[in-house]
């Protein structure tokens, strides 16, 4: 995807623009950069999937608990039962809420994809319009634009590692490293919005 060598410098040059200063270079940082989000929003969805599944697995579990226990009350009710059932009633309504949760997740994904989407629309159209296409003060002004969009503070770190040189790739790795670290912190959960 990069015309770059491996060598070359790979930050932003739109703030400061020489004689060797291109667009096609811009372009190119600008949609490794949108890929890496995209990459990272998908990694994040896993983690939800995850929840997710062996929240429903084990609310149907307990749901078969509650049945199992409710059948074998029978004519006679016994007081420790009941108290059983109760138990598994609130651990389902326990399960039910980390599910929604979850569900939320994929809403603030969402939101990152269309953030996403909206950078990529904008490119364009700076990349379309050859009076905007070959000045760098547009490049940098969509710059800050995409900059402006993000509402995690690791998104912009990442953002801001890559416009100064890193690539996307060690960018994209410390971003999932300062999640899991935020992650791991919470006791597992996962900051949502």
């Amino acid at each position: 995807m990069s015309e770059q060598n491996e060598g070359a410098p790979r930050g932003t040059e739109a703030h400061a623009p020489d004689l060797a200063w291109s667009q096609v270079r811009e372009t190119v940082l600008m949609l490794e950069l949108a890929a890496g989000q995209v990459d990272a929003a998908m990694r994040d969805s896993n983690a939800s999937v995850n929840v997710l599944t062996g929240s429903f697995t084990a609310m149907a579990t307990l749901l078969d608990d509650i049945d199992r226990k409710m059948a074998g009350l029978g004519e006679r009710v016994h007081e420790p039962e009941i108290g059983e059932v109760r138990d598994s009633a609130r651990q389902v309504a326990q399960q039910a809420q980390q599910s929604v949760i979850a569900f939320q997740f994929y809403d603030r994904l969402v939101q990152r994809l269309d953030h996403v989407c909206q950078s990529l629309a904008s490119l364009s159209e700076l990349v379309t319009s050859p009076a905007r296409r070959y000045n760098p003060g547009e490049w940098a002004a969509l710059q800050q634009l995409i900059a402006s969009k993000y509402t995690m503070v690791e998104e912009r770190a990442m953002f801001d590692a890559v416009m100064r040189g890193m690539p996307v790739k060690d960018a994209l790795e410390q971003y999932m490293t300062a999640r899991m670290q935020e992650v791991e912190a919470s006791g597992g959960d996962i900051e949502l919005f």
